[in-house]
């Protein structure tokens, strides 16, 4: 029997945790790091810290057998993954193959973007043959732990549009990889917006990864403890519009 946790800094983790719910049945720990929300504007100092901390407090808490860290940028900026722990990156490969062009865009945050870390992933991971431009999509992972994805799709809309537009015409770009696990949430609302454009995202990849870790310990069925570091009737009140009526604990970092 498997014990998975799964954390980011709020809603993306669940993005990867429906993924691998699908790949197997385990017993998934999903922990919304919301006090320290967003990981996306931290420095690489800041979020070395926070990360650090919160891998050591859930392995003593939990004791898991994977530890996914649901979020491209600490995994980007950090050297995290080890035989436990899996992160999640930008899914370079699958878009090299989905892109005509060869002009990719990579969507992820502020931090993210401006790492050292992604310059070194590009470097290692796209021909010279292919062109990539870096998309801040802040403001896009905002539209989602607000919630306003949700209940103000018209405002969605415009942001959606008034970020993507420009880049993608004068670039020509056809493909883009969102690279932030918040993003997903948004992906039918961006392929409305862009119906030319192909929307990539890890998700399936990161499953894959943990299945193969874990397959040899599945379980009889999925079950699902959630806890944040932030307010839980907060959070409990958007995971309760999006479907998700699992009772909320509080864990203190």
């Amino acid at each position: 029997m498997a014990k998975i946790v799964v954390f980011d800094s709020g809603l993306g983790s669940l993005s990867i945790i429906k993924e691998i719910q699908k790949s197997g049945k385990n017993d998934i720990i999903y922990f919304a790091d919301q006090k320290n929300y967003p990981y996306g504007v931290k420095s690489q100092a800041q979020l070395s810290t926070i990360i650090k901390k919160t891998i050591n407090l859930l392995e003593e808490k939990f004791m898991p057998d994977i530890i996914v860290v649901a979020s491209n940028t600490p995994s980007l900026m950090l050297d995290l993954s080890t035989k436990k722990i899996v992160d999640v990156r930008p899914p370079l490969n699958l878009a090299i193959k989905k892109s005509k062009s060869k002009r990719i865009g990579i969507l992820a945050t502020k931090s993210a973007i401006e790492s050292k870390g992604l310059v070194n992933y590009i470097q290692k991971n796209i021909p010279k043959s292919y062109k990539i431009f870096k998309i801040n999509g802040s403001n896009l992972v905002d539209l989602v732990e607000s919630g306003k994805f949700l209940n103000n799709k018209n405002y969605c809309k415009k942001i959606i549009k008034k970020s993507l537009e420009q880049i993608i015409m004068l670039e020509k770009i056809d493909t883009i990889t969102l690279s932030s696990t918040h993003l997903l949430f948004l992906k039918l609302l961006l392929k409305k917006e862009f119906p030319e454009i192909e929307f990539v995202d890890p998700g399936k990849i990161v499953a894959r990864k943990v299945f193969l870790k874990i397959k040899n310990k599945q379980s009889k069925r999925n079950s699902l403890k959630i806890f944040t570091s932030g307010n839980v009737n907060n959070f409990k009140n958007k995971l309760n519009k999006i479907g998700i009526n699992n009772k909320v604990n509080f864990l203190s970092t």
